[in-house]
């Protein structure tokens, strides 16, 4: 969530005004972290109430690719799962063209990141991300994780020039583990679905329901879906695990943590013989991807203000944990 694409108020103001029903414009602000899009809060006031949305300009998807993402986060937010909903103009799209790049507004969820995640947080997620999985069950469209396997395949030949002889050996044995486990009979019989791909502790809020006794806790909702796609949902629940429980090393897995999430998503949708079996490799895979994905930020960056890309020696410190279990 980098501002590649600086917006100020007066870009904006007549394009809200005459193209929303949500009054007059009176803020708007970047947001910092993240690598892929543009991003801003946005605070509108109609009839002396104020309104608080996110605004998004991609700097990557393409028009043509961004309903999948629009219309998920619709359909969930319909479904009472928390999640933002899209914006409609007054003609009824949501997707928009602003400063000539695609452009969403959605509403902003109640509530605070938890960076440092109790067990009772490890669960609220757990949980709800099973609820979302079911959620999407009929989702009527369908993409393509754009991260899965055939980009690991297109982008490591990019990165490996900049690694140790060490790394290139860790990197290309783990990709060809991972080809010859999506080429499996167990992973085709893995579940799938829309999935978030990216449900990292920076992407989930919790609305704090006490000043001082975080286990009060609700869960104000999951955000940033713009990584989503249709994948197998264990891809989308190792994802998850592999940042949400993680022991104070940085590294290895917290068993309390991992517990609580497993048990709380099983609570609602059990795993499958095959998905009990394939864990190991998925939580692999899933580390493998944000290795890549790293790498790839790291060493052929984009210009941006606010852009701060990630340690990729986070996620091979992950990967070879992973390996060894």
């Amino acid at each position: 969530m980098a501002v590649f694409t600086p917006i100020e108020l007066s870009d904006i103001s007549d394009w809200i005004s005459s193209n929303f029903e949500i009054g007059r414009a009176v803020d708007i602000r970047g947001i910092h972290g993240g690598i892929e899009n543009s991003n801003f809060f946005l605070d509108t006031e109609k009839g002396g109430k104020k309104q608080e949305y996110v605004l998004t300009l991609f700097e990557r998807l393409s028009a043509e690719q961004l309903p999948y993402y629009l219309e998920l986060m619709r359909h969930l937010a319909n479904k009472g799962i928390p999640v933002p909903k899209p914006l409609e103009n007054k003609q009824g799209q949501i997707l928009f063209t602003l400063k000539g790049k695609p452009a969403a507004i959605v509403s902003k969820l109640p509530g605070i990141s938890r960076l440092v995640p109790a067990v009772k947080h490890c669960a609220l997620v757990g949980e709800n991300l099973a609820k979302m999985h079911l959620a999407s069950s009929d989702f009527k469209h369908a993409q393509e994780n754009l991260r899965s396997l055939s980009w690991w395949k297109k982008t490591v030949p990019q990165v490996l020039s900049h690694l140790s002889d060490e790394q290139k050996e860790l990197l290309t044995t783990e990709l060809a583990t991972q080809e010859q486990f999506f080429a499996s009979a167990a992973y085709a019989l893995l579940p799938q679905g829309a999935s978030h791909c990216d449900l990292f502790r920076d992407n989930v809020l919790f609305d704090p329901q006490s000043a001082s006794d975080h286990s009060q806790d609700r869960l104000g909702g999951f955000f940033d879906f713009y990584f989503a796609g249709t994948d197998k949902w264990l891809f989308d629940l190792a994802v998850t695990a592999n940042d949400w429980c993680l022991a104070d090393n940085k590294k290895d897995l917290d068993p309390a943590h991992l517990q609580a999430l497993i048990d709380a998503y099983q609570s609602v949708r059990p795993l499958t013989s095959e998905e009990q079996s394939s864990w190991p490799l998925m939580m692999r895979a899933a580390a493998l991807r944000f290795w890549i994905s790293r790498l790839w930020d790291f060493y052929l960056p984009r210009d941006a203000q606010m852009l701060t890309p990630h340690d990729p020696r986070h996620f091979e410190n992950i990967l070879l944990s992973r390996k060894a279990i």
